[in-house]
């Protein structure tokens, strides 16, 4: 028997041995995604925070000479190099996330769609990274690249929630009623969350941390967006003040209530750091941390929306 004859027979063996339905494999894979793309922000407000936006001059190779970094590159060349390390190991686990859920393709399309979207974002994430490089780490590409990985972390968040039977068609269990206010009003947090990112980008391309001492900045009025950037933070308070007070006001329970209580607990949190940052010089640190909740935040403002809105009205 030939090789070319073989060949679809071992495919068919071992696509047989693949889930047929969601398992605990498939929940921990999209599991790992969203703590994956959660840390990518971490090592990439890594990069920007200690100046490494430059440890690898060039893309896609680390030097014109080497792939990877070198020992005389530091500090630097090891803080970016690992980054970019981190994007592979992201693709790795959607890769075999579409490949645990092959045989679920059509059945489960919400997670397949998800599971692909996830896959082809990354080296589309890697081209606009090394345009971020190649262009010396021009202000508005960095925050591209930071944006799209916000949009992760939402897809990420999604793939969770459905590969967990926790909304979607194929939910495993019954929410309890919300009043008819919550669904708007989490879409709203939701939404003034991605917009308070995307001004917290402008706020960032204007302030000291550019990734290398001789990166340009946006040249906008830092301290003025930075009173912009608080307004839609402002209005995310009030709606997660507003899902607070249904829970507490309907006894309601289940996973709206967890998720209500977790998006207070972060908001409060990214005020916090967000105030404390800006009256103390604009830390390193801090900043690091605001980035990390602003990741957080997303994430748990994409599953208070979603959970509304697969949560019966009353």
């Amino acid at each position: 028997m030939s090789t070319a004859s073989r060949l679809p027979k071992t495919i068919q063996r071992f696509t047989s041995k693949l889930p047929t339905e969601v398992n605990k494999a498939v929940r921990r894979l999209a599991l790992l995604s969203l703590i994956g793309q959660t840390v990518l922000v971490v090592t990439g407000g890594a990069v920007r925070l200690t100046a490494s936006g430059l440890g690898c001059p060039t893309w896609p190779r680390c030097t014109n000479d080497s792939l990877v970094n070198t020992p005389e590159m530091g500090i630097h060349g090891f803080i970016e190099f690992g980054n970019r390390l981190l994007t592979f190991a992201l693709a790795a686990v959607a890769a075999l996330m579409l490949v645990y859920l092959w045989n679920l393709r059509k059945e489960r399309r919400d997670l397949f769609v998800l599971a692909l979207g996830l896959l082809a974002s990354i080296p589309a994430q890697a081209i606009i990274g090394g345009i971020t490089v190649l262009s010396g780490l021009n202000p508005w590409v960095v925050g591209l690249h930071f944006l799209v990985s916000m949009a992760l972390v939402v897809f990420a968040t999604l793939l969770v929630n459905r590969a967990y039977g926790r909304t979607g068609g194929f939910m495993n269990r019954t929410l309890p009623s919300l009043p008819a206010i919550a669904r708007p009003a989490m879409m709203a947090v939701a939404v003034f969350s991605a917009l308070s990112v995307m001004l917290g980008v402008v706020v960032t391309g204007a302030g000291p941390h550019a990734g290398d001492a001789d990166a340009p900045r946006n040249d906008l009025d830092w301290d003025l967006f930075s009173h912009i950037h608080a307004v839609p933070a402002y209005l995310i308070m009030a709606g997660t003040l507003l899902a607070v007070f249904l829970v507490v006001r309907h006894k309601i329970g289940g996973p709206f209530r967890t998720a209500a209580y977790l998006l207070l607990g972060v908001t409060l949190l990214q005020a916090i750091i967000g105030f404390t940052q800006y009256y103390n010089g604009i830390p390193a640190l801090l900043v690091g941390a605001h980035m990390f909740g602003a990741a957080v935040l997303m994430s748990a403002a994409t599953n208070a929306a979603d959970l509304a809105k697969y949560s019966p009205a009353t």
